[in-house]
């Protein structure tokens, strides 16, 4: 399938975005628990759970937890010796983190969004496992705003928070485990209006978005910490949400791509009316595969399985249609047979292959009374996951008579999509009764500063170039400078060591990720107060990312970087000279600087360039 630039206008594409941000706070939303990421090793024990969808107020079940409840699996959570009893669920949530409402109403702000005058929790339906309760934790916050683009207005219809759910780790033959780390994080999700018209300005209204989050320098940064979930539709299709896109620049990609997707699903549906297309009854057809070569049918014959099939009246040709780059509209019909645990499917388009022979083929055909003009799909798996596989590729055969199906889809790498689940609907959402509600006053929350601001600020205020005060407003460390420099620290230092020194320090494979606000504090208040020549600011640095317990002091006394004094600096160039006396005869001035290389290397960062250079020159002088 070769890429196709669509007219969105006459398609009638219509998106909008649900961006989620972690927000970076101390305490999680519902309790004291600290917001910091752990690695899964670290877990000082696990339990497990199993999780049933619950009704709403009215009776009903949510189409999407039913579906999800039916694939049975044990999910098991990995505990740190900082998880608390209301992330495990076994006491009442506490009431909602101070810091995170302050913060989204710093948000709320720059939208121009309207304050609720009270949020209240509900309870959202959630039995993937990725909250220990069976349900996340949400409260609409604000609503009415808008952001501007090149190609005009999107509206913010809502903003929530929210509790973040639980890191997935692995997948395992009983279920799931998940980490209770990330679970509880505070997160801010922004819902648009279905206002925007092109995948570029999907990616635009993104991009503006993020940076109106970072302008409060109270969002987390770094992979996972942002995500959008982009819903989109085309006149003649349907609205599909497509979760968990992580990059910015797929944005435009996976719009795009789905609206292709929805075009192609759209064609197959007319073509097969034309046909009279028709989806048949599911039947077992393990005879048929008796004596197959096929390992794959084999192997689960040879457990005790079973090959089931369904008939796809008028389909033939179409299942192996691709409808998105290596996707095609067998592969929706995979997608839902492993749902249901199967590997996914074979289909008559595709075989004879995979050990499937020609005469295995034609007696499936026959067994299941399809024509030329007919496919067949098959499932080979263990007999119980065989049946329900099949039924629900049959129901997925059947949407395709109609067209494009409302669904959530998640995204691949390749900016291709997968189907997860149906759309959720209003069933899954009933009031938490544990929180009180809070109230809510902008009035005592500033605007922050846009991070457009920032630059032209820190140009104008601290006198540092473009590119560096870009740098550094839409750096994930911009919090760490402003309080350093509030604090007294030269804005020039701060800056270039917080871009510049540790992006070479990174490229050097030294492991800055370990590097927390707390040591750049320590490191800036030493170098300010004379303890610590700036030269040594890098090497200090470095020692700290590898050795991140010690303190500044420690670690600068470890590695032998305290500031040296006129007197130890004049020695040590006294000594380089004298050690280069021929060259200084010879050269005077001149081998100055060869010699000043060597003098700071002498000294390993202990004392500032400045004053080596000086104290050169005069003993260069003495001698020439």
């Amino acid at each position: 399938m070769t890429e196709t630039e669509y007219d969105y206008d006459e398609l009638g594409l219509v998106a909008g975005l649900e961006i989620h941000q972690q927000l970076d706070t101390a305490a999680k939303l519902f309790c004291a628990c600290p917001t910091e990421l752990r690695e899964p090793e670290a877990s000082v024990r696990e339990f497990t759970r199993y999780l049933h969808p619950t009704r709403s107020e009215l009776g009903e079940l949510d189409e999407a937890a039913v579906e999800e409840s039916k694939v049975d699996r044990e999910f098991t959570y990995l505990a740190y010796d900082s998880t608390c009893l209301v992330e495990e669920d076994d006491e009442p949530p506490h009431r909602i983190d101070e810091e995170a409402v302050e913060t989204v109403l710093e948000v709320a702000q720059l939208m121009d969004m309207e304050p609720v005058d009270q949020a209240h929790v509900m309870r959202k339906i959630v039995v993937d496992g990725s909250n220990t309760s069976g349900f996340q934790r949400s409260s609409l916050v604000a609503t009415g705003g808008a952001i501007e683009t090149s190609e005009g207005a999107v509206g913010i219809e809502d903003m929530m928070l929210e509790e973040e759910s639980a890191q997935r780790v692995e997948e395992t033959d009983d279920g799931v485990v998940y980490s209770l780390d990330r679970l509880g994080i505070p997160l801010v999700e922004i819902g648009t209006a279905p206002d925007i018209g092109s995948p570029e300005q999907a990616r635009e209204a993104a991009e503006r978005i993020g940076m109106l989050l970072r302008s409060t320098g109270k969002v987390k940064r770094g992979l996972g910490t942002i995500r959008q979930d982009v819903n989109v539709s085309i006149a003649d299709g349907a609205r599909v949400e497509i979760k968990g896109v992580q990059s910015l620049d797929d944005i435009d990609d996976i719009v795009r791509t789905e609206v292709g997707r929805q075009a192609e699903l759209v064609q197959i549906a007319a073509e097969l009316e034309a046909r009279d297309a028709a989806v048949g009854e599911p039947a077992d057809v393990t005879d048929v595969f008796a004596e197959t070569d096929s390992g794959v049918i084999a192997g689960a014959l040879n457990s005790g399985g079973s090959v089931t099939a369904v008939p796809l009246s008028g389909f033939d040709g179409l299942v192996g249609r691709e409808i998105a780059p290596d996707r095609r509209l067998g592969t929706e019909l995979s997608d839902h047979a492993k749902r249901h645990g199967a590997g996914g499917i074979f289909h008559t388009d595709e075989l004879p292959a995979y050990g499937v022979t020609e005469e295995e083929v034609a007696a499936l055909r026959e067994s299941v009374d399809a024509g030329e003009e007919d496919a067949v799909a098959i499932v080979a798996a263990e007999t119980e996951v065989a049946e329900s596989a099949i039924e629900a590729v049959a129901a997925r055969a059947e949407t395709a008579l109609e067209g494009v199906p409302e669904e959530t889809r998640g995204a691949n790498e390749d900016g291709s999509t997968r189907y997860l689940r149906p759309l959720p609907g209003a069933a899954r959402m009933y009031p938490e009764t544990d929180v009180p509600p809070v109230s809510l006053d902008p009035s005592e929350v500033p605007e922050p500063e846009l991070l457009t601001e920032k630059v032209e600020r820190y140009q104008a205020e601290y006198d540092i170039d473009a590119g560096l005060a870009e740098q550094v407003a839409y750096g994930r460390r911009m919090p760490v400078f402003e309080a350093v420099v509030a604090d007294g620290v030269d804005p020039t230092l701060a800056a270039t060591t917080l871009e510049s020194t540790v992006t070479e320090l990174r490229r050097d494979g030294v492991p800055v990720a370990n590097l927390a606000r707390h040591h750049f504090e320590q490191v800036f208040g030493m170098a300010e107060g004379g303890d610590l020549a700036r030269e040594g600011v890098p090497d200090l640095l470095s020692a700290l990312a590898r050795e991140p317990d010690r303190s500044a002091e420690e670690a600068a006394e470890a590695a032998g970087l305290g500031s040296a004094g006129e007197d130890e600096v004049r020695e040590a160039v006294v000594e380089v000279v004298e050690r280069n006396e021929d060259q200084v005869e010879q050269e005077g001035m001149q081998a100055f600087s060869g010699l000043m290389g060597e003098c700071m290397g002498a000294l390993r960062g202990k004392a500032d360039g400045d004053l080596v250079s000086r104290l050169l020159r005069e003993e260069i002088q003495k001698r020439a």
